[in-house]
């Protein structure tokens, strides 16, 4: 196994400790156990602990770049992207959900941040931005350029968006404790994006 190889796979193997886990309470003989090499063989990777943990929010920050509609979404270059029926919403958020529960690296880094939330002020705010405000963000902007095209009625775009996204992350987090309940949920956000649809369809429709 070449050095290469071995560093992708104790950011990898201490990923899913922390996210089980936590930081605190993995040790780096755990995660050396875990990929199958010495502790000592581990240290000539990462100096230590902690800048293993740097590496990997490093990581995270990089797909979530490229991966996340939540990253930094113009509406005003997107407006072909939008979705202008309920159909078209619930396919995207649907879609969205599923990779966000289902990607491994996603979901081992969601759930470390649910767990260091508490204990690591830079995670805290990490998981405040990634799990809500770029959230909240992206859906402010879907709903304000709807309501311009005509699809939604006027009204509090910020509001409007939170009680758009924000039963989308409850669902999110209820999955995450009982994955079972998936497809559950699934029906549940195709009813509540059809909802509101119908809630915010112009007056003259």
């Amino acid at each position: 196994m070449d050095r290469g190889n071995t560093k992708q796979e104790i950011l990898e193997a201490a990923l899913e400790l922390f996210s089980v886990q936590g930081f605190e309470a993995t040790s780096v003989s755990q995660i050396a156990d875990a990929v199958g090499i010495r502790k000592a063989s581990l240290y000539s990777h990462f100096q230590n602990k902690q800048a293993i943990l740097d590496a990997i929010v490093k990581e995270v920050l990089e797909q979530y770049a490229k991966h996340s509609i939540f990253a930094g979404t113009d509406w005003e270059k997107e407006a072909d992207n939008l979705p202008l029926m309920p159909d078209e919403a619930v396919q995207m958020i649907q879609g969205q959900i599923r990779y966000i529960l289902h990607d491994p690296y996603i979901s081992r880094a969601r759930k470390m941040l649910v767990i260091e939330q508490y204990r690591n002020p830079y995670l805290a705010k990490l998981q405040t931005k990634q799990n809500y405000s770029d959230v909240l963000k992206y859906f402010t902007g879907l709903v304000k350029r709807l309501i311009c095209q005509g699809t939604l009625a006027e009204d509090d775009p910020e509001i409007m968006a939170a009680q758009l996204c924000l039963p989308v992350s409850a669902w999110i987090n209820l999955c995450d404790r009982e994955p079972e309940r998936e497809e559950e949920v699934m029906i549940l956000v195709d009813r509540h994006i059809r909802q509101f649809f119908r809630i915010y369809q112009p007056k003259s429709r």
